[in-house]
């Protein structure tokens, strides 16, 4: 499927199956290359993320199992390197390196970043890999939050593959 790089990695032949069986697959075919190009962030949404304090991130650990963690930190503690690539200080957690472990094996993930007061989403595929931030005192320094006190593990960097915002449909506001 030529177009939305989003949709050619979420619309696997299972998924198209079905999208054809309730009726919205045309409408998801005909819709074509996103502006800015193929999995480049545009000013709207490199602002999005700025304005997050946290996100949730998807991976899949060798026995095939998915994983889903939050990832917290003071607002705009990720950070655009480029158009296509995030990056953030991984801080010291419950030290399970689940994800850290997963990725080693596939580094594909999912990025999650929400706004449930404002009902918007920003969906984000993308390759992660971490560095030890004791052999990296470059990207620390980028990377740190100085009105944060908490201790640097790995910086994780991110180079996107597609992204994809979505309707507002079922996104509860927190009571």
């Amino acid at each position: 499927m030529a177009g939305n790089p989003y949709f050619n990695i979420a619309f696997t032949p299972k998924v198209m199956e079905l999208q054809s069986k309730a009726g919205s697959r045309d409408a998801y075919a005909r819709q074509g290359p996103r502006p800015g190009g193929n999995a480049a962030l545009r000013a709207e949404e490199i602002a999005f993320i700025a304005e997050r304090n946290g996100f949730y991130l998807a991976s899949v650990s060798e026995t095939g199992w998915p994983y889903v963690q939050f990832r917290g930190g003071p607002r705009g503690f990720v950070k655009p390197i480029g158009p296509t690539q995030l990056g953030w200080a991984d801080f010291r957690g419950n030290q399970q390196f689940q994800t850290a472990g997963y990725v080693e094996h596939d580094e594909r993930v999912s990025l999650f970043f929400m706004d449930y007061n404002g009902k918007r989403r920003l969906k984000i595929y993308g390759r992660l890999r971490f560095l030890d931030a004791r052999c990296e005192p470059e990207w620390v320094e980028q990377m740190k939050m100085p009105e944060y006190r908490a201790t640097i593990d790995r910086i994780a960097l991110v180079e996107i593959a597609a992204w994809d915002r979505n309707c507002p449909q079922h996104i509860s506001v927190p009571l």
